[in-house]
């Protein structure tokens, strides 16, 4: 072992070696190039000079005045003495500086190579770094007055969901923090592989804006503090598109503008620009997995021969948008108008948007409709686009009411009970049951009550209430 270890020893400083000989000799070398390339190029050619001894130029050539040309040659042979003084010095300068070299012993020339190395590198990453983003005026907000209700019974709630909810931040802070989530029970942070099994912090940064609305000041403090200091995307790591959006990008971007804070927006927009790549699709229509280094993507296995899912790729345009304005790039804005313009162009069965749709091929897969899993989130992302816009967005409404009609039509129901449900639509067939994510749609026909047509507010207002007590009921039967 240790004569392998002496002869490698040997190799090393041998490469070393070499490694220096070779940069004092290209340094020579250069200098004896630079010198040939002067003296070919800027010598005096003799053949200039009896170009027009035969009396001839201020025929071939009248335009010329012999003053002016006199002058012009007087110049140029200035400036070519110049240039070969200037050629000269660089010869010396790189003749002395190889001497020096010679002078230097093996460490101190590694030393040298290896500082320039680091400065290539250095100088590489600022070159590529990233661009800083455009100032943009910051939207006007409600903002955290932190007042007391005056109803002492909303008080009281009030500070017991505060309560709660620090104690689930004491808790995670405690005995998970920096991981994405915690095992209450077990008491251990532990990844899941919507994050691709990294450390990302997904429950600090997905917790930020309810502790700054909650006026948990100091907690929110210390999850900044660990999102500068900590949260990094150029990891080896494959995570969801849309979890990572839901809950990182939206999640930074609310942080952002509830706090002003820089390092929420700039973190939101590195992480986007990871993203994108798993736009690169025949259709535009992202896959449901990307890597964040590689920037490869894939779609999950289950999902109806290799489909993209309607909840996922449809619940983009917010954070997307607001991408667009932080950062002047259009790109974000225009890859999920271009899923909405692909959607509009697509025949949909009963008026019905199917949960899965092939990226390869752009048509749809398993012929299955529900508000609940898989649905949910791209109805309420056309609603919070049209409000989001100040109403503006129209044809995020008009998309959102039409589905909704169709949803009315073929999926809503009442239970023999009595009980107003969303069923699912598979097939051609309705399966009479609601899954727990459709409870979500109480409130969402509730907020979209306000601008839907036909002056049937009432009616959706209505719809929502029976929805969200069909909810409490199935809760309150089963506890």
């Amino acid at each position: 072992c240790c004569l392998q270890g002496h002869v490698g020893a040997s190799k090393s400083g041998f490469a070393t070696l070499r490694l220096s000989e070779k940069f004092i000799l290209l340094l020579i070398l250069s200098a004896f190039i630079t010198l040939c390339f002067g003296a070919f190029f800027f010598l005096p050619d003799n053949s200039k000079h009896k170009r027009f001894d035969f009396g001839l130029e201020d025929v071939l050539i009248p335009h010329i005045d012999s003053e002016k040309e006199a002058r012009h040659s007087s110049r140029q042979v200035i400036h070519e003495e110049s240039l070969r003084d200037k050629i000269r010095a660089d010869h010396e300068r790189a003749l002395q500086e190889a001497k020096e070299k010679l002078r230097k012993s093996k460490e101190e020339l590694k030393a040298e190579i290896q500082t320039e190395k680091t400065k290539v590198v250095e100088d590489l990453k600022k070159k590529d770094g990233p661009k800083p983003l455009p100032p943009v005026p910051m939207p006007k907000l409600v903002g955290v007055k932190d007042g007391d209700p005056g109803d002492p019974d909303t008080k009281e709630k009030r500070d017991k969901i505060r309560e709660m909810m620090k104690h689930a931040w004491d808790s995670y802070r405690q005995y998970g923090w920096g991981h994405n989530e915690l095992k209450p029970i077990a008491k251990k942070g532990h990844s899941t592989n919507i994050f691709g099994n990294s450390q990302m912090g997904a429950t600090i940064v997905d917790a930020l804006d309810t502790l700054y609305i909650m006026g948990l000041h100091d907690e929110f403090k210390d999850g900044q503090e660990w999102i500068k200091q900590n949260l990094d995307f150029s990891v080896n790591a494959e995570v969801s598109v849309f979890e990572v959006n839901i809950r990182f990008i939206g999640g930074l971007l609310a942080a952002y503008y509830l706090s002003g804070q820089e390092v929420f927006k700039v973190k939101a927009v590195q992480l986007a620009e990871k993203l994108l790549p798993a736009f690169n699709t025949p259709t535009g229509i992202p896959w449901a997995m990307v890597n964040l280094k590689s920037g490869v993507g894939r779609n999950w296995g289950w999902a109806s021969a290799g489909s993209s899912i309607l909840a996922e790729f449809g619940t983009l345009h917010m954070e997307f948008v607001h991408l667009t304005y932080l950062t002047g790039n259009p790109a974000y804005y225009q890859k999920v108008m271009h899923i909405r313009k692909l959607l509009a162009k697509m025949d949909r069965p009963n008026g019905l948007y199917p949960n899965y749709l092939n990226p390869r091929t752009g048509r749809w897969g398993q012929h299955h409709t529900s508000v609940g899993g898989l649905g949910d989130s791209f109805y309420e992302y056309l609603l919070k686009a049209w409000l989001m816009s100040d109403k503006t967005d129209t044809e995020a409404r008009k998309t959102y009411d039409d589905a909704i009609e169709a949803i009315e039509r073929h999926l809503i129901r009442k239970s023999n009970g009595g009980l107003t449900f969303i069923g699912e639509w598979k097939n051609g067939h309705l399966e009479r049951k609601m899954g727990h994510l459709t409870c979500f749609a109480g409130g969402m026909f509730a907020l979209g009550a306000d601008g839907s047509p036909d002056d049937k507010a009432g009616h959706y207002l209505q719809l929502g209430a029976e929805i969200a007590h069909t909810c409490h009921e199935s809760y309150d039967r089963t506890g």
